[in-house]
Parts: C-alpha cells; sequence; structure tokens
C-alpha cells in the first residue's frame, strides 16, 4: 500500500512563508502526479497546484505568481512553497498522488490515489 505524509505548515504573518512537503511512501512503481488542495472551513476543497511526471504544472489563478510547486522524483516527493501569504491562504492544505504501485507479483502492477493527511496553515497577525 502506498500511504503520503505531510509536513510544513503553520501559522504565519501576512507576507510570510511557508515551504510544504508531503512524501509518498510504499511499494512505488512510479508517481505520475502529485497535487496540492485546500480547504478553509465552510468552503469546498480546491485544487491549488499540480505537477505531473513529465514536467507539466498547473496552479491556480490565485496563487500563480505567489506559490511554486516542485517534485525530488528520487524520494517521490512534491513540494509547494508558499511566499507572500494572505489570510484568504489560510486553509488545511492536502497532498495528492495517483501512480502505480507493486501488486504483489512479478510484473504485476496496480493504480494507487490517495491523500495526505492534510497539514494546517494560518496566516493571521
Amino acid at each position: 500500500q502506498v500511504q503520503l505524509v505531510e509536513s510544513g505548515g503553520g501559522l504565519v504573518q501576512p507576507g510570510g512563508s511557508l515551504k510544504l512537503s508531503c512524501a509518498a511512501r510504499g511499494s512505488i512503481f512510479s508517481v505520475d502526479i502529485m497535487g496540492w488542495y485546500r480547504q478553509a472551513p465552510g468552503k469546498q476543497r480546491e485544487m491549488v497546484a499540480s505537477l505531473t511526471s513529465d514536467g507539466v504544472t498547473n496552479l491556480v489563478d490565485s496563487v500563480k505568481d505567489r506559490f511554486t510547486i516542485s517534485r525530488v522524483n528520487a524520494n517521490h516527493s512534491a513540494y509547494l512553497q508558499m511566499s507572500q501569504l494572505k489570510p484568504e491562504d489560510t486553509a488545511v492544505y492536502y497532498c495528492n498522488a495517483k501512480g502505480s504501485y507493486y501488486a504483489g507479483a512479478v510484473d504485476l502492477l496496480g493504480d494507487f490515489a490517495v491523500w495526505g493527511q492534510g497539514t494546517p496553515v494560518t496566516v493571521s497577525s
């Protein structure tokens, strides 16, 4: 099985920066796409950023000039560098990953899609 472990959330002042980390662990063959979602209290979850294994990025317009998503394929990790944070960025941030895993037999692969546990980000004075 595959699981995601997140870290890096916390309390920051407006204009500050945070870097979120997400590591996929398990019997992984490949991680095809990793992304970050966020959900504020009383609001729907939205996709913030994603990055495919072949380098295609996607960022929501509200963070495009402030956030950067990156990956380190060697350890199946993704990062979200957040700068110039605003109060409206306050939310629980969730990592998501999709890929293939070793299913217990030679040459047998299965697909996975998993979520991290969530890491809270609070932007406030």
